[in-house]
């Protein structure tokens, strides 16, 4: 599976993206998860499985719903308070369930 963080700069985002990758498991290795800019999203979403949000750009998940809708691939909010703690594995299980209720 292929995990889209999506966020205002990409500089915050890069840290949780390194404690996701930390905290796959042995089966899991194979995925690939970055972080890039909310405005480059459609350069980037092909590539990807599932579209997370940074909680800071959070307020424009209807507007990236609406843009990618045609992609049919999950889109959501990370858990605020997952991203400020770096909680790398919740947002990893996040990703997954949304990938596997598609």
């Amino acid at each position: 599976m292929n995990i889209l963080l999506v966020c205002a700069a990409g500089l915050s985002t890069s840290l949780l993206v390194n404690k996701m990758k930390a905290s796959l498991t042995e089966e899991q290795k194979g995925w690939r998860i970055e972080a890039h800019p909310i405005a480059e999203t459609a350069d980037f979403i092909n590539d990807f499985d599932v579209i997370l949000l940074g909680p800071q750009v959070g307020h424009k998940l209807n507007a990236v719903k609406k843009d990618f809708e045609s992609y049919n691939k999950p889109i959501a909010v990370i858990n605020p308070v997952d991203y400020g703690m770096g909680r790398g594995k919740e947002v990893v299980e996040f990703a997954a369930k949304l990938y596997r209720e598609q």
